[in-house]
């Protein structure tokens, strides 16, 4: 519960900040990070001024009685401007795409700024001028913070090293390439039967992993097969939807038989037993299970490109969906469900999930280019467009012809074959065909394309389709028939419930008679 708090409260905190300030990185691409971090700078300065009006919070006792609570807010203004490290580490992640390493780098170097200056601003603005005793202040908790930092580390650090170490054999002896392909071919390309076999696969590799490993272990293992089989099956989505996917089903393993921690835990506290509480508890999950599927099939419950009021109407819509599927497969809405209502109830709920279903089957999504007219496609791109591509050609293993779908950002307006080469991509035209040139080492394709493909074949590994999203209506006009189908459920059953709460009872005597 501590972690999906937190998780929750960062996931709000990084909302704020994509929809607060990430119009400066359209504004001034170039000046965006300096931007933001004077503007973070001038924040800290006020944030301390307010602080500085009120007095620093003293360490209680811990064993002191707890007579008066503090009040909230004036508690939270005290110490306010810890939250800025955090926003310029979701800026650097989000915004300005910089790895996860330098982006904490980047948040590390704000909090010791922090931790140094704190007190002395505080002094200068209530007038105290014994500067030096507020640095030492600001030098000795820096200290103190390393270490207790370094000392919380060695929990993680072990969890972390031990995960290590599977995932390190996994890769050295190729396993991660075997269970691709055992998901394969259990799958026989099927697409829903190759994620149901991941989500298994990662409840499984999940028992019994803290938190931390659990993510390392099935982002490691699961993720890149997720991504791999998505992309022969035409699927393409956001690696963060695909780590939600198997992380999702790595932590629903803490309350599933037989290793299921959280169900020991909760067990010791109810004096219950942990078999059953486990059991008990994985009913109740496994209702759940639906949403990471929606993770992966309408990247908007994500917030991936879609606007605030946008994000308000996903929200409501997935939350009448989650009710719809409890109620289905509970078997219960106002009344008791006949069959053909549950049915219904999880027609209805797939079709709020997931509209496009229902218009890819009435419309293509995608219209079909020409590959040789490739260069014409990315010279009208727009500003940092996308383009779809479908790459063939022999697998650098088995030699058979096989397929893959990719993304390619092509950034700002340029040659085309500029553009492709910022990209990652050299792609030569000739004879009709247009030739992928093997992609160099530490190049953002290298490892989808350069590991996948043999380009020393007699066969070349090239473009065989280019895909253009097509012009269709609007895939949410499907929540329409959806909701009137709703409200037939919901007459029905208020129907029914009133005819059943309206029933007269009989006594036992009337009953004889």
């Amino acid at each position: 519960m501590g972690f999906l708090a937190g998780f929750i409260g960062i996931s709000l905190l990084g909302i704020a900040v994509y929809y607060g300030i990430g119009w400066i990185k359209l504004v001034a691409p170039d000046f965006a990070f300096a931007i933001v971090a004077i503007g973070c700078s001038g924040m800290y300065l006020w944030l301390l001024w307010l602080a500085s009006k009120r007095p620093d919070l003293v360490v209680d006792p811990p064993d002191a009685p707890i007579i008066e609570l503090p009040r909230a807010g004036a508690t939270a203004i005290t110490g306010l401007y810890f939250i800025l490290p955090i926003v310029i580490l979701i800026w650097c992640i989000v915004i300005e795409r910089l790895s996860p390493a330098l982006s904490a780098f980047w948040a590390t170097i704000a909090m010791i700024i922090v931790a140094l200056t704190q007190h002395p601003i505080k002094a200068f603005f209530r007038g105290n001028e014994d500067y030096m005793k507020a640095v030492k202040i600001g030098v000795s908790e820096w200290i103190d913070g390393m270490i207790a930092g370094s000392r919380n580390m060695i929990a993680i650090s072990v969890a972390t090293g031990a995960a290590g170490i599977i995932v390190g054999t996994v890769s050295l002896t190729g396993a991660h390439q075997v269970i691709g392909e055992f998901v394969e071919f259990l799958s026989g390309g099927s697409l829903m039967l190759m994620l149901f076999l991941v989500a298994v696969m990662s409840l499984i590799l999940g028992m019994g992993l803290p938190t931390t490993a659990n993510y390392i272990v099935v982002s490691s293992l699961m993720a890149p097969v997720v991504i791999a089989l998505g992309a022969k099956s035409g699927l393409l989505v956001p690696l963060i939807a695909v780590h939600m996917f198997v992380f999702y089903f790595g932590i629903l393993a803490d309350d599933t038989p037989p290793v299921g921690l959280a169900a020991f835990a909760a067990a010791a506290i109810s004096g219950g037993d942990p078999i059953k509480t486990g059991i008990q508890g994985f009913m109740y999950d496994i209702r759940t299970a639906l949403l990471p599927f929606m993770f992966i099939f309408n990247t908007e419950l994500l917030l991936i490109n879609v606007s605030p009021l946008k994000a308000i109407f996903v929200f409501a819509i997935a939350v009448i969906a989650m009710m719809l599927f409890a109620s289905a497969t509970q078997g219960y809405m106002f009344t008791r469900n006949r069959k053909w209502e549950s049915a219904l109830l999880l027609l209805i709920a797939f079709t709020l999930f997931r509209p496009g279903y229902w218009l890819d089957q009435v419309s293509p999504p995608y219209d079909s280019i020409e590959p040789s007219k490739v260069y014409e496609v990315v010279g009208a791109a727009t500003p940092d467009g996308i383009l779809t591509m479908v790459i063939s050609g022999p697998d650098f293993d088995t030699g058979e012809i096989e397929s893959t779908t990719i993304l390619v950002p092509l950034g700002q307006p340029a040659e085309a074959a500029e553009r492709l080469a910022k990209a990652g991509l050299t792609v030569v035209v000739e004879d009709g065909f247009a030739k992928i040139e093997e992609p160099f080492p530490g190049s953002p394709y290298f490892r989808t394309l350069g590991t996948s493909f043999d380009y020393y074949s007699d066969e070349p590994v090239r473009i065989s389709d280019i895909l253009k999203d097509s012009d269709r209506i609007y895939k949410e006009v499907f929540y329409i028939p959806a909701l009137l189908l709703l409200a037939l459920v919901i007459f029905l059953q208020k129907r029914r419930k009133r005819d059943e709460d309206g029933s007269p009872t009989l006594t036992p005597s009337q009953l004889t008679t």
